[in-house]
């Protein structure tokens, strides 16, 4: 630094028409403690010698917009004697070129400071001749991970992009025996039972044996077969009992069941016989789909109505009087933008996700829209196809946090 400073003292001594420009210039590296001193508009100072600029980020009852007020030698400067203009470098190289025009007692940028906040700046000022000029990295929300390490912390990344939403109501309940699917066994004709041919929780085949009996009134005896698959899910006949008009066996076909759902006051015009619902059974990995078949008309005494959806059972993985908690499908659209639940994160007042550009990542403040299912519909802040993390993303978050970047104003 002290040979740079020796060489701009030289230069400065030419004569002037040795000089490419009457322009004279002079660089200043920000130093670590100057990033940290504030002016008396709490903006950040920049010192060249006697020449000290105070660029501050202003954004009450407008949008956020540098403000810069400028002494030399302790004395305010005229804001219209003076030529500045700041360039902010974000993430991927994208550069912000602002420019300034004096108000009052200070110049004022025309652009918008955007969110994030997070940038290396130049600024250049051209005051009586001579030019200043100051470079300092002001970033908050980013941090770097190389690519090795991201995929030992398992952080994953989507693209944003155009996706169909469904909207869905949320609705509890229990899984049940389908009335359709249940058969009651009884004697055609009273008598005594000379042969039982199955046992409790025993599985049959429509058209096999299950009992044999002789009628009272012929003496004649008769067999009685299974009229459907199921099993035997209650027997109350033994060998030399009479059958006396009762029920003797019970058999239930658990190839399908159905789910009963209670649908809340607030969302029964919602729902509707035909939609979709998908149900998380405890023990299944994966949702079960159904279709809603009946409504009930009449409340229950929690005020809820019951909606009833039939289920596949086929592989016997579902039991009967399991507790469910489902998502019925009430409306589908696509939007032009939207990103994974979850990816979002919140950071200082907003909802934010972690764009992924190199090895860096960076937050991005989002405007939201519509929420369905895992999609949340993205109005502002984050461009299309952008990468971003969509999986364990608390993890660039707390990096984030450990670092202690702070928002500049």
């Amino acid at each position: 630094m002290k040979n740079f400073l020796y060489l701009m003292t030289l230069i400065l001594a030419l004569p002037l028409q040795l000089m490419h420009s009457h322009v004279a210039f002079a660089a200043v590296e920000v130093s670590a403690a100057q990033e940290q001193e504030k002016g008396p508009h709490r903006g950040r100072l920049l010192k060249d010698g006697d020449f000290v600029v105070e660029l501050s980020i202003f954004e009450t009852g407008v949008p956020p917009e540098f403000r810069v007020w400028i002494t030399e030698k302790g004395q305010a400067v005229d804001p219209r004697e003076v030529d500045l203009k700041v360039t902010l470098t974000r993430l991927g190289g994208i550069q912000d070129l602002i420019q300034f025009s004096a108000q009052n007692d200070f110049l004022r940028g025309d652009s918008e400071i955007y969110e994030p906040h997070s940038f290396a700046v130049a600024v250049e000022a051209i005051y009586r001749n001579k030019k200043h000029a100051w470079q300092y990295d002001n970033f908050e929300g980013r941090v770097k991970i190389e690519t090795a390490v991201a995929q030992a912390l398992q952080i994953t990344t989507s693209n944003a992009g155009s996706e169909v939403l469904t909207e869905t109501v949320s609705v509890y309940g229990k899984l049940i025996h389908s009335p359709n699917n249940q058969r009651n066994i009884s004697a055609r004709f009273d008598g005594t039972i000379t042969k039982v041919n199955v046992s409790l929780g025993q599985r049959v085949k429509r058209g096999d044996l299950l009992l044999t009996i002789e009628s009272n009134e012929s003496l004649k005896s008769y067999a009685v077969y299974a009229p459907i698959d199921g099993v035997v899910q209650k027997r109350d006949a033994n060998e030399g009992e009479q059958t006396d008009g009762r029920v003797l066996l019970t058999l239930l076909d658990n190839k399908t069941l159905s789910s009963e759902l209670a649908v809340f006051p607030a969302d029964r015009h919602r729902v509707a016989p035909g939609a979709k619902v998908w149900l998380s059974v405890k023990g299944v990995s994966q949702p079960v789909s159904a279709v809603i078949t009946q409504i009930d008309s009449s409340l229950q005494p929690n005020q809820s109505v019951i909606a009833r959806a039939h289920l596949d059972n086929a592989s016997g993985h579902l039991l009967p009087g399991t507790f469910v908690q489902g998502e019925i499908e009430i409306a589908s659209f696509r939007v032009p933008l939207a990103v994974k639940r979850s990816g979002l994160q919140a950071f200082r007042d907003f909802t934010v996700v972690f764009e992924k550009i190199g090895d860096e990542y960076e937050v991005r403040m989002l405007e939201l829209g519509r929420v369905a299912g895992q999609w949340v519909e993205v109005l502002g802040g984050l461009k299309p196809g952008a990468e971003y993390v969509s999986g364990n993303s608390y993890i660039i978050k707390a990096d984030i946090e450990k670092t202690g970047a702070s928002h500049d104003h």
